[in-house]
Formats: structure tokens, C-alpha cells, sequence
């Protein structure tokens, strides 16, 4: 009987993600600093740029489908590395070109976010795909803490790093960092994947299945397949939930409550930090107890959404009341059951991954990931529009942080029926598989 990864596999494989989140970093926050800071471009433009890359990410199930067909995944994870540091580099210059021509910069830009959306689509769904189809079950939930944890490490080391380099700011000193940052990462993902992965590893080879269909057809028995259906939608509303405060907590905080920039950055930090601790908790208790049915990681899910929603009526609450309000505390809960619910979902995602009849891990995981994509980039656009447009209505901020914050804990709510209703159909397509045999 095939065991499939142990965990210095999985942890090869947190480095590939960790290795992604180091180079979109790059991209997505310090570009977006420079570019509104040092260089006077609107907020509206880098954060256009920044929606592109997830609008491209629309061509994950391609991408994935490409993985499928073929007998290792490997190389696509390293070619969309290879895309994603060429367009790391790329939006690094067309940065730089700002100050001299506007329209040649911005136009290396558009170019630079494209490529950054197909090598994250392409690299990270194939990744996704190897741990899904190459981890025991019984390790799913706990593989899917441990890569993301480190692709938050990732994260926080690179910008750390590249925070401290940068600094006296120049041209020559960013294109210098950039490409320290984009050789170190594909030199780390190059190295973990070497010989890592071995078609023979694959926990649900189905040899007598005759060769993958195509992406059409995959893409129709994904379709009607009711339980694959019902998760693309929780999917798809959870993630939204989970977007909609990036954009508004830090300025919640200082309309609402006063805060200066640097308490409002430090309480944004703490709600990172009870993501961890929510992560590292469900993958442990994922890990114990996901090996007998689904319904251990859909309890994880609905109590993270459950405790998410709750975490936001208090943050609705605290609108209203205002100073007095344990907003610290209200905000760490919010991460811890934010990360909570994350892992579960993304331990669920890899245990339908290989439910298909005849699709492989690839397509289904793009598709997972187009509506992640879609939902991240509408969630933080809708968060901070709503806002926005409350505010203008009301005249009062308390009152229009109240109304989006609700909004949030309702979406996180349906999120929990949905997850529910997946875990039900695929209990009773198991029961009835058992009395088939």
C-alpha cells in the first residue's frame, strides 16, 4: 500500500509556497508603496494592477488540466516560477520607468501582472495538485497548515528583508533587492522539488481509467457533479467573507476608534498572528482526526465560520460602542477563527481533489482556485467600495463600518450552511458506494 509524502515532503513543498509568497509580495505590496509613494500614481492604479493578476488567474483550471495530462507535475511548478520571477522583474522596471515615461511604465506593468497571474496560476495550482494527490488523508489537513504557514513566513521574511535593504531608497537598490528576492526564491523552489516527485507516488493512480479527459469534459463532469458544484460555491462566498476586511480593519480602526497609523498596523499584525495560531490548531487537530470520515473537517470549517461570523458582529458592535470595546481581543479572535476555517477548507479542497471519476487533481484544484481568485479580488474591492459608499450615505462611520461588518458575518454564515450541505451529499455518495460493494 502506497503511504504517499512524509513530512519533510510536505515541507519541500511549504517551500515552493513560501517561495511564491516572497516573489507576489514583491508585487502586491511593495510596488504598490512605491508607486503611490515615491512615484504620485492614484491608490486606484497599483490596485487595479494588483485585481489584474487574479482576473489572469482565471486560466488556473488550464493550467491545471496541462499538469493532468502529463505524467509529473514538476515541471509546470517550475515553469510558472520561472513566469512569475521574469514578471516580478518586469513590474520592477516598469515601476522604475515611472518618473521618466508614464505610459511605457505603466504598460510594462500591465505586461509585468500578467505574467505574475499565469506563473501563480500555474505554479500553485500544480503544487496544490502534487500535495493533494501525493499526501495520505489522514495528513491533509495538517499539510494544508504547514504549507501556508509557510507561505505567510515567506511572506513576512521577504518584506522584512527587502524593507530593511531598501532603505535609503534608490532605483539601482530596489532592481538590486528585487532580483536577490526572485533568485533566492526559484533557486529554493528549484532545489525542493528536485526528485521529489515520482508518478509512482501518486495516491489515486487509476491506470485502468484510460487516459484524462479533456478540459472540456473534465470541466462538465465537474459541473455536474453536485458535491464538486456546491464546494466551488463555498468556496466562493467563504473567500469573499474572508476579503472583505483586508482593506477596511486598519482604517475601522482609525476612524472608529483613533488609532494612529502605527497602533492600527500593529493591531493588523495581531489579526495575522491569530491566523497562524488558528492554522497551526486546526492542522493539528486535522490531522488527528480527519482519517475516519469528512465530517472532522467540516466541523473545523463550520466552527471557523461560525466563530468568524461572531468575531465580526462584535467588531459591528464595537463600531457602536466604540472606546471600551476589547477591539484587540475582538481582532484576534477574528484571525484565529479565520485561520481556522482556511485550513479546514483548504483540507477539504485537497480531499475532493481526487474524488472525480475521471478528472485529475489539476483541473479540480483550478477550478477551486479561479473562484478563490475571483472572490479575493471582488472581496476587497466590494469591502472597501461598501465602505465607502455607506459612509457617503449615512454620514456617520460608525454606522457604515456596522453595515459592512454584518454583511461579512452573513456571508460567513451561508458559508457555513454550504459547507455543511458539501459534507452531506459526500457522506451520502460514500454510504452509497459502501452498499454498492
Amino acid at each position: 500500500m502506497q503511504r504517499g509524502f512524509g513530512w519533510l515532503s510536505i515541507v519541500r513543498l511549504g517551500l515552493v509556497q513560501a517561495s511564491i509568497g516572497a516573489m507576489v509580495m514583491l508585487a502586491t505590496s511593495l510596488l504598490n508603496r512605491l508607486m503611490v509613494l515615491e512615484y504620485g500614481l492614484a491608490a486606484a492604479i497599483p490596485a487595479g494592477l494588483v485585481a489584474w493578476h487574479y482576473v489572469v488567474q482565471l486560466s488556473r483550471p488550464i493550467w491545471g488540466h496541462g499538469s493532468d495530462m502529463g505524467r509529473r507535475r514538476t515541471p509546470w511548478v517550475l515553469a510558472g516560477m520561472i513566469v512569475l520571477g521574469l514578471g516580478a522583474m518586469l513590474a520592477v522596471q516598469g515601476t522604475t520607468m515611472l518618473a521618466q515615461d508614464r505610459t511605457l511604465g505603466l504598460s510594462l506593468a500591465i505586461v509585468a501582472f500578467t505574467l505574475i497571474g499565469a506563473g501563480v496560476g500555474a505554479a500553485g495550482t500544480s503544487m496544490l495538485a502534487i500535495l493533494a494527490s501525493s499526501v495520505a488523508p489522514e495528513r491533509r489537513a495538517a499539510a494544508a497548515a504547514t504549507t501556508w504557514i509557510m507561505m505567510v513566513m515567506g511572506i513576512v521574511i521577504s518584506a522584512g528583508t527587502a524593507g530593511a535593504l531598501l532603505d535609503p531608497y534608490t532605483e539601482q537598490r530596489l532592481m538590486m533587492v528585487a532580483s536577490g528576492v526572485v533568485v533566492a526564491a526559484i533557486a529554493v523552489s528549484s532545489m525542493a522539488m528536485f526528485r521529489l516527485e515520482k508518478p509512482a507516488l501518486r495516491l489515486d493512480r487509476r491506470d485502468g481509467d484510460g487516459p484524462p479527459p479533456s478540459f472540456a469534459e473534465a470541466l462538465r463532469e465537474i459541473y455536474e457533479e453536485p458535491e464538486a458544484r456546491r464546494f466551488t460555491a463555498f468556496i466562493f462566498v467563504s473567500m469573499l467573507a474572508y476579503s472583505m476586511q483586508d482593506l477596511i480593519l486598519e482604517p475601522f480602526a482609525g476612524l472608529v476608534f483613533e488609532m494612529t497609523p502605527g497602533q492600527s498596523t500593529s493591531l493588523s499584525g495581531l489579526q495575522h498572528g491569530g491566523v497562524l495560531i488558528g492554522m497551526i490548531v486546526t492542522g493539528l487537530g486535522g490531522s488527528a482526526f480527519a482519517g475516519r470520515t469528512p465530517v472532522e473537517l467540516r466541523v473545523w470549517t463550520m466552527l471557523g465560520c461560525v466563530g468568524s461570523a461572531l468575531a465580526l458582529v462584535g467588531l459591528a458592535m464595537a463600531a457602536g460602542y466604540g472606546a471600551g470595546w476589547p477591539l484587540t481581543a475582538n481582532v484576534a479572535a477574528l484571525g484565529f477563527f479565520n485561520g481556522a476555517f482556511a485550513v479546514a477548507a483548504i483540507g477539504s479542497m485537497m480531499g475532493l481533489a481526487g474524488a472525480g471519476k475521471r478528472t485529475r487533481e489539476g483541473v479540480r484544484m483550478g477550478v477551486w482556485g479561479t473562484a478563490q481568485a475571483i472572490a479575493f479580488g471582488l472581496g476587497g474591492l466590494s469591502g472597501a467600495m461598501g465602505v465607502d459608499i455607506a459612509r457617503n450615505a449615512m454620514g456617520r462611520d460608525g454606522m457604515a463600518f456596522q453595515l459592512i461588518f454584518a454583511v461579512e458575518a452573513g456571508l460567513f454564515i451561508l458559508s457555513a450552511l454550504l459547507a455543511m450541505r458539501v459534507a452531506t451529499v459526500r457522506q451520502r455518495t460514500e454510504n452509497q458506494r459502501s452498499v454498492q460493494i
